[in-house]
Order: structure tokens, then sequence, then C-alpha cells
């Protein structure tokens, strides 16, 4: 994984898994890698990983059966959804909105472009 120096890497990671978690790779109740593995898979340092994990498990995305590892909680795919699209609408559109309106694009070409990328 290539790292930027915008935010944390350990928030990168966190933003990683969540996008795992949203695309199904992991389901509710499944069993994520361990830190270490975690870890190695990232080349990261291991505290770096415990880290993403705390605050992951902090923010209910996960949490830890002793002796097991850590697992997806239950609800946490709709919980990531609801975040980032209140990230998105709150944050990101209105930058676009405004980018929009200085370049001089309407929605109509915006809508054709949406339309373009099939999505």
């Amino acid at each position: 994984m290539t790292f930027n120096n915008e935010k944390a890497i350990y928030l990168q990671m966190a933003d990683r898994l969540c996008d795992e978690i949203l695309a199904g790779t992991y389901k509710d109740d499944d069993r994520i890698p361990s830190v270490r593995e975690y870890a190695v898979m990232l080349e990261v340092n291991t505290n770096t990983a415990v880290k993403t994990y705390d605050e992951l498990a902090r923010a209910n995305i996960i949490y830890n059966k002793r002796g097991l590892g850590y697992f997806v909680t239950p609800g946490a795919k709709e919980q990531i959804l609801q975040a980032r699209k209140k990230e998105f609408m709150d944050n990101k559109l209105p930058e676009m909105f405004r980018q929009m309106k200085l370049l001089g694009i309407n929605k109509e070409e915006v809508c054709n472009l949406f339309e373009t990328y099939n999505v």
C-alpha cells in the first residue's frame, strides 16, 4: 500500500480495512487478519497496526475475541457507509459545487459525465 502525507498512516490503514468491509471482503462476524498479519501485509510497524485496530475497535467497526483475534462488528458495513456518505455530503460536495461554479460547469454536464461512467 502506498501511503500519502495528508493523513496519519494508521488512519489510512483503517480506511483501507473499512474499504474492504464495504467491498464485501469481510462481512459481519468475519475474522480479519491479525495485527501482525496486517502489519506484514502492508509493510508497516506492528505498533502502527495496533493503533489502527484500536481506532477501529473504538469506532465499533471491529471487536476482539480474546485469544481468537479481531472480527467485523455486525452492522459495521452500514455504519461505515453512513459515516462516509455524511462526510462526502458535508465536506466534499460543497467544495465540488464551489469549483463547478468557478469553472462554469453546469449540472447537465456533470449528469452526462455521471451516465458515461455508468455508476
